[in-house]
């Protein structure tokens, strides 16, 4: 046993402890070299892993703002204008097609612009009516820097009239000036109407051109009420007296449908796209909603009577005492903003059974 103890205890000198020394060190270091490249491979994954899920992100919210990239709002006060007739103001959503600016509005916007005329047929002796529109102004104003800067003035004229008692409560003016608005409303022609909860904005002149470009938001509330037979959606967007005629959109800025009618902040109706389409296409206008459908020359579009007087609209005058009561239900005409003789805000009035609402 003892000289087991001595073989095992050799006498260790100063180059022996140096070794030791190294060894422990060496050992230390590549603790620390695999920590490192450890946090380094984390890094890289992160690297790679992170901004595949960013263009991910990217890329959705590309899909799903394909009108306006991240300016909806700027993109939406661009195509809207205010619209000014006799002595109100309503709203309206620009059309561009080949240079020319059309004006998508409500009916009961321009209606004070409509005039009667007889005359009497050379050839037969009869005497006609004859419906004819004064020229409307079309107001933009300039936004630059995040304030007002002005705004430009022009006439336009009405091509088509669809009226708001026995008709659809949609007109389609022209601009005479060329190139007045050069960007235009891109419009949801998908059979797929937006869904209930959908969210939507609203662009338009609340209170007339003091509140232009004013922008609201709400939801899609509902489909298809009925007044009579007329087919609108309905919205929780905030309206007011001027909105009338303005569009409705996605918040990729589809347009989805026009404020016509309200009975209360959050209960407004639209006219829904599907609706305004259909129409437009029995009108010969649908090349001013649909940008693959090619306008006709200006000539053919002269020939076509501007006012819509088909037969589903055209029997009878006036509305019955039944088509009355059901106007009672949802009352109230988002009426265009009269700022001419007035010294208070005016409110929304529901039409009597007496007069037309």
């Amino acid at each position: 046993m003892p000289c087991a103890r001595n073989v095992g205890s050799v006498a260790r000198g100063p180059h022996d402890a140096h070794v030791s020394l190294f060894t422990e060190e060496d050992s230390r270091m590549k603790t620390l070299r695999s920590v490192i490249s450890l946090l380094v491979l984390t890094a890289l994954v992160a690297m790679v892993t992170l901004p595949s899920v960013a263009i991910s992100h990217t890329a959705t919210l590309s899909a799903a703002a394909p009108v306006a990239g991240a300016d909806v709002p700027g993109y939406l006060q661009d195509i809207s204008v205010t619209i000014r007739a006799s002595n109100s103001e309503g709203s309206g959503v620009a059309v561009s097609r080949d240079g020319v600016t059309y004006i998508w509005t409500a009916a009961h916007v321009v209606d004070g612009l409509r005039t009667t005329r007889m005359v009497i047929d050379p050839k037969t002796g009869t005497r006609r009516s004859v419906v004819e529109f004064r020229d409307a102004k079309i107001i933009k104003t300039h936004l630059e820097n995040g304030r007002a800067v002005g705004h430009s003035e022009m006439y336009a004229e009405v091509i088509r009239y669809s009226g708001a008692d026995h008709g659809h409560d949609l007109a389609l003016l022209r601009v005479r000036k060329k190139d007045f608005v050069k960007v235009s409303a891109k419009f949801h022609l998908d059979k797929n109407i937006p869904v209930l909860g959908t969210r939507l904005f609203h662009v338009g002149s609340l209170l007339g051109q003091q509140g232009s470009n004013s922008m609201t938001s709400g939801i899609m509330s509902q489909h298809g009420r009925l007044i009579g037979k007329t087919v609108y959606d309905q919205t929780t967007v905030t309206a007011f007296p001027g909105s009338s005629g303005g569009g409705v959109y996605t918040t990729d800025g589809k347009y989805v449908g026009m404020l016509v009618r309200g009975a209360g902040e959050g209960f407004n109706l639209i006219v829904p796209v599907r609706r305004m389409h259909n129409w437009a296409k029995r009108a010969g206008v649908e090349w001013a909603l649909d940008p693959r459908v090619k306008v006709p020359p200006a000539a053919d579009l002269q020939k076509m009577p501007i006012e819509d007087v088909g037969a589903s609209f055209s029997k009878g005058e006036g509305k019955s005492i039944r088509d009355k009561l059901i106007d009672k239900q949802f009352p109230y005409r988002i009426r265009p903003y009269a700022p001419f003789g007035f010294l208070r805000i005016p409110r929304l009035t529901a039409p009597s059974l007496n007069d037309s609402p």
